[in-house]
């Protein structure tokens, strides 16, 4: 493997390096360290993004965060706003399903004329993309990449949720009618330090995309061309063991759909091999709570569900909102009085998926005392994700259209990895990352690929 130490040279904008040590380099390549390796865990590829100047008017929130009133707001006076490729519906009549023939033919119609008018345009070569967020005081940088279909059949990109096959079946139809994947899955590694330094000396070039959205969140991309550059990365990523994805379960499940009805069909290409990502260290990851709100208290009256709560639980009044410190304590909010809960040690299983926090406050007072033992397809129960903060939860409650709140501590990406790594799932809801990758900076074409200007300026 390359020495990354020894990357001491200037980069520029084209993210090519001007390296002191090129003997070094061109020796290593004539020994083969950087030869084809087949099918690669991850490769690069032929990006479909905005053209320059551009990225501003397309760049969009991922279709799965907003509703269709939410979608046709944010996108009114923006033509040329991604959700018109993501939520099609938008452009139809108020309340038309979206999951007709329409609505699908409607975005492929949206994704072609934004080729054909060269707001999108395709790279002339493949490339690796370095995507770095910026919220706050927190900033992360990762790789845009293609990840190997396969590997994740294998579970070397591994899972850690069960998916829902009409949800499935929604991305299959999206892809299969842009015959592209857009909507990026969210993968991390467990970091080492040879990536970050190269991705340290990559981005200290000006990025050839740097916007900030409404919500505050910055975006910046670079993009990376040189081919040894990217025989690096390559090789780095395929060295390990696995990686994890931490959200985009159904994205990447459709991936693979598309991919086998293909080889099926005998389609030409391979690139229905892989699927669309962006690939962060797992030490750079940003997860929030994912709290809950529940419509009842399951006919029973505070003074009685109080008393079932303490079965396993300590419970304390507080005169503040309860935001969780650690593992097993949580917030309750009931009738305008926030308590502070923390289970009881022997109700804490050593098992990876039962110990989680989520599964604590299912297993021993969401289940056995409110009576909701399905989450997933029960109306009485919501989740609110932790960058609505207690405020959000305050004010479900207050409205009266929740009865009660419970805070979480985070679930850890420690956590997350050791479920991934036992094959097993987690309960629903059990992670909120911010920030979000924003839809539309990079696509991922698949091979016959549309009618219109497809090559970048």
């Amino acid at each position: 493997m390359f020495p990354f130490h020894l990357l001491t040279g200037a980069v520029s904008r084209a993210g090519r390096f001007d390296f002191p040590c090129q003997p070094l380099f061109d020796k290593m390549a004539a020994i083969g360290q950087f030869e084809d390796c087949g099918m690669p865990l991850i490769k690069a590829f032929r990006g479909l993004r905005p053209a320059s100047g551009r990225a501003e008017d397309v760049a969009a929130p991922p279709y799965d965060v907003l509703n269709a009133d939410e979608a046709r707001r944010r996108a009114t006076g923006r033509p040329w706003s991604f959700l018109h490729i993501s939520r099609p519906e938008i452009d139809l009549a108020p309340g038309t399903d979206p999951y007709t023939d329409e609505v699908y033919s409607k975005g492929k119609e949206n994704f072609q004329h934004m080729i054909e008018a060269g707001v999108l345009v395709h790279d002339e070569q493949e490339c690796f993309y370095l995507y770095r967020l910026t919220m706050g005081a927190h900033t992360q940088t990762g790789i845009v990449a293609v990840a190997n279909v396969a590997e994740y059949d294998k579970n070397r990109i591994r899972k850690h949720e069960f998916t829902r096959p009409d949800k499935e079946g929604d991305r299959v139809r999206q892809i299969d009618s842009l015959n592209a994947q857009t909507g990026p899955v969210f993968v991390t590694y467990k970091h080492l330090a040879d990536i970050d330094t190269l991705v340290t000396a990559l981005t200290k070039a000006e990025p050839e995309m740097d916007i900030t959205a409404d919500d505050g969140v910055r975006h910046c991309l670079w993009v990376v061309r040189d081919g040894r550059v990217i025989s690096t990365i390559t090789e780095t990523f395929n060295a390990m063991d696995c990686m994890y994805i931490a959200d985009g379960h159904h994205r990447s499940a459709a991936a693979s759909r598309v991919a086998a009805r293909r080889h099926e069909q005998g389609a030409p290409g391979d690139s229905y091999d892989y699927f669309l990502t962006v690939i962060f260290p797992d030490d750079q990851m940003h997860i929030l709570d994912y709290n809950r709100v529940v419509k009842d208290l399951n006919g029973l009256s505070k003074e009685v569900f109080l008393q079932k709560v303490q079965q396993a639980f300590d419970v304390r009044e507080s005169d503040e909102p309860v935001k969780p410190g650690g593992n097993g304590e949580f917030g309750m909010y009931l009738q305008g009085q926030w308590y502070r809960l923390a289970i009881h040690g022997d109700r804490i299983p050593q098992d990876p998926v039962k110990s989680l926090d989520v599964s604590l406050l299912a297993d021993n007072l969401i289940d056995p005392v409110l009576g909701i033992s399905d989450p997933r397809r029960d109306k009485r129960i919501d989740f609110v994700g932790g960058i609505r903060g207690l405020d959000g939860l305050v004010q479900r409650v207050d409205s009266g259209e929740m009865v009660l709140a419970f805070s979480l501590f985070p679930t850890s990406m420690a956590q997350l990895m050791a479920v991934a790594d036992a094959g097993e799932v987690m309960p629903p809801k059990s992670t909120w990352f911010e920030p979000k990758l924003a839809d539309g900076l990079v696509s991922h074409v698949l091979d016959g690929l549309p009618e219109g200007r497809m090559t970048a300026d």
